[in-house]
């Protein structure tokens, strides 16, 4: 069995230091055209530069996503686009539309091409076409069960590399390709702007009396009939690796440094355990329960048992659950004090129990007993957005290493 890729979202260069921080083999984001997210801060060519520099320094990989599905006059100026990315040495490009597929194969021939799950890949005989097209990779459509994802690698070239979705917001509409969005707002999904109609809650209007909407009751709070739960497959970590998938793919280039690391943190856990131990495949509840900490909608497994059933959907709230908060970012260490510089992002106080994220060594628990200001007066809370304070560490940190702290029910 073959250690597979964890590959993670940076929305922008501080989530991608700290997704690699927390065990990504490889990052992916967009530039400021040509992507699927327009709202993420994305990058432009300067800060490509610096973030190629900054991946391939620590023998990482860096994807940029040419995912949009475009019209004719989106395709003004992506010639010169994919020539400067090549300059650059980037690692690959994603790319989900066959006319921006043949400029990338011939503006830069040698540049590594994945094929986005926007592409709608779901059975082996599509797969092997890409492959014959040139592609290094292809991004499996999230409607494929376990036994489809067994089937592509078994009857595909070993060279054409399998990526599937692992983590993250699950799409209503057949591997992301929707047109809800367009036609409500204005904003087009396929072209980076999806202003996200299936997490609303919706009414019931009669032909006949258009200023009457009747609520469409799952229970009192109505129902969102589009919004699915989200996608967690921590838990099949191991049966994924013994199908051959060659990466695993975490959705969240919108989400906060501190998702991106939690969610990075666990998956690079558990497939090093399921690497290590590959007669074990059931892993501890441990993996699971570190993803609740984050803020989410409630967990499915997806299509990766076959069709999804109405347990997948969430029909109570579009909102997220969140029980944990992500309270500060570790600055500086000294060893001599044991006080740590901490950048505060939620409020703490004295005799708070907090947890200390550390990279692979998952994350230890503390009560706060002593904080100081900068200027070394004690102090007995942190209420001021992003102030920098001294706090007395139980064990050594490291810069970047991550606070956060259970909500009080």
């Amino acid at each position: 069995m073959k250690k597979p890729e964890l590959l993670a979202p940076a929305g922008n260069f501080e989530k991608l230091r700290y997704a690699l921080h927390y065990g990504a083999d490889a990052v992916y984001c967009a530039g400021k055209k040509f992507g699927l997210r327009a709202k993420a801060d994305n990058f432009d060519l300067t800060a490509l530069t610096e973030a190629v520099e900054y991946v391939h320094e620590r023998d990482k990989k860096i994807y940029v996503t040419l995912n949009m599905i475009p019209h004719n006059a989106d395709l003004d100026g992506l010639p010169e686009y994919v020539s400067e990315l090549k300059d650059l040495g980037i690692d690959g490009v994603i790319v989900a539309d066959p006319g921006v597929f043949s400029v990338v194969r011939e503006v830069a021939p040698d540049l590594r091409i994945s094929v986005s799950t926007q592409a709608n890949n779901t059975n082996w005989r599509s797969v092997a076409f890409w492959c014959a097209q040139g592609a290094k990779r292809i991004v499996l459509a999230r409607e494929l069960g376990l036994h489809e994802i067994q089937e592509i690698r078994e009857k595909v070239a070993p060279e054409m590399e399998i990526e599937i979705f692992v983590h993250g917001a699950m799409c209503i509409s057949y591997s992301g390709r929707c047109l809800l969005s367009h036609y409500m707002t204005g904003r087009n999904s396929n072209q980076g702007d999806c202003a996200h109609p299936c997490r609303w809650k919706y009414h019931l209007i009669e032909e006949t009396r258009p200023e009457e909407a009747f609520t469409i009751e799952e229970d009192a709070t109505g129902s969102f009939i589009f919004n699915s739960k989200d996608l967690c497959l921590i838990n099949e970590i191991p049966a994924l690796m013994a199908a051959g998938v060659d990466s695993f793919k975490i959705e969240g280039r919108m989400k906060s440094l501190y998702y991106v690391a939690t969610v990075v943190s666990a998956y690079r856990s558990a497939i090093d355990y399921a690497y290590d131990n590959p007669e074990v495949m059931q892993l501890d509840a441990g993996y699971y329960d570190e993803l609740t900490k984050v803020s989410h909608r409630n967990y499915t497994k997806g299509f990766f048992s076959g069709k999804t059933t109405a347990d997948d959907q969430n029909y109570g709230t579009g909102s997220y659950t969140r029980h944990y908060d992500f309270v500060g970012l570790v600055l500086e260490y000294d060893e001599n004090s044991g006080m740590a510089l901490i950048e505060q992002r939620n409020k703490v106080s004295i005799g708070d129990e907090i947890e200390i994220m550390i990279p692979g060594k998952g994350f230890i628990k503390q009560k706060i007993a002593m904080m100081t200001d900068t200027d070394g007066v004690a102090i007995e809370s942190t209420p001021h957005p992003k102030m920098r304070y001294y706090l007395h560490m139980s064990v050594p940190v490291k810069s970047m290493d991550i606070l956060r702290k259970q909500e009080q029910v």
